[in-house]
């Protein structure tokens, strides 16, 4: 049985990949803090699917619980073995870079950069040892801009999974970095976001946006981009002055304060 595990996996594009793999018949490790919502999407996708459904409850900033979904991947007595992991788990950073009290950029340090690093690892050794795997970093778009720490994280993000699609290299193990740009998800609500001065056709379906990267990681491709569209907007912010980056993120920075 071919088994995937997947970090914030009750909830958004999390969910989208569990739906995604239980339809084509894979085993999940759903990895998430919230016990009632995780049991209960677990149940869903067994009673839908009938797929083996394992579940972890961990909070990825407490270092404890990245040991133990790496240890999960690592074990080798763990029936079954692991053969896709994504990094998902992941949420907006609100704080400013001038706030004094940083215990929120702390958090997100942990949940979306050294669980990353240390689940990614993990799942590496661990494939690489049997020569296949795959493994999905689900970065952003706004790893191009300079708004805040949420940019900063997702930009050291996407450049970690190019490194390590680097590392792995005709090793039989893919790594891919999914960049969505704005997804019809909890994630905005969550973060005070309204999202209502986006337009409508730049936002993506999470269930298609994830059977997209899926065909990407067949293909054997390091970065997934959704749309031409995004795969414009990708491109021009790679091209662009970092005089004309900065502009626009000021803009965005201030539009998204006026949502908030």
């Amino acid at each position: 049985m071919h088994v995937a595990l997947i970090t914030g996996g009750s909830a958004g594009i999390g969910a989208a990949f569990a739906r995604a793999f239980a339809q084509r018949g894979l085993g999940l490790v759903l990895v998430a803090r919230d016990r009632g919502n995780l049991e209960a999407y677990a149940e869903q996708l067994r009673a839908d699917y009938g797929v083996m459904v394992e579940t972890m409850i961990a909070d990825l900033a407490d270092r404890q619980a990245q040991a133990q979904v790496a240890a999960r991947i690592e074990d080798p007595g763990a029936a079954p073995a692991i053969d896709v992991v994504v990094n998902n788990a992941g949420f907006s950073v609100r704080a400013g870079l001038l706030d004094k009290d940083v215990s929120q950029h702390d958090r997100g340090f942990e949940v979306m950069q050294r669980a990353v690093l240390v689940i990614g690892g993990a799942a590496a050794r661990e494939m690489m040892s049997r020569g296949r795997g795959h493994i999905i970093n689900v970065c952003s778009v706004s790893a191009g801009l300079t708004q805040n720490n949420y940019t900063a994280i997702k930009a050291w993000a996407l450049n970690y999974s190019e490194a390590l699609s680097v590392q792995t290299a005709r090793s039989g193990v893919s790594v891919t970095a999914l960049v969505p740009g704005w997804v019809r998800t909890q994630f905005h609500a969550r973060a005070g976001i309204a999202g209502s001065s986006i337009p409508n056709f730049l936002w993506l379906d999470p269930d298609a946006l994830v059977e997209e990267c899926l065909r990407d990681v067949a293909r054997g491709k390091s970065l997934s981009i959704p749309q031409l569209r995004w795969k414009f907007v990708v491109a021009v912010l790679r091209t662009a002055p970092r005089s004309a980056i900065h502009r626009l993120s000021r803009v965005l920075t201030v539009r998204r304060n006026q949502e908030a």
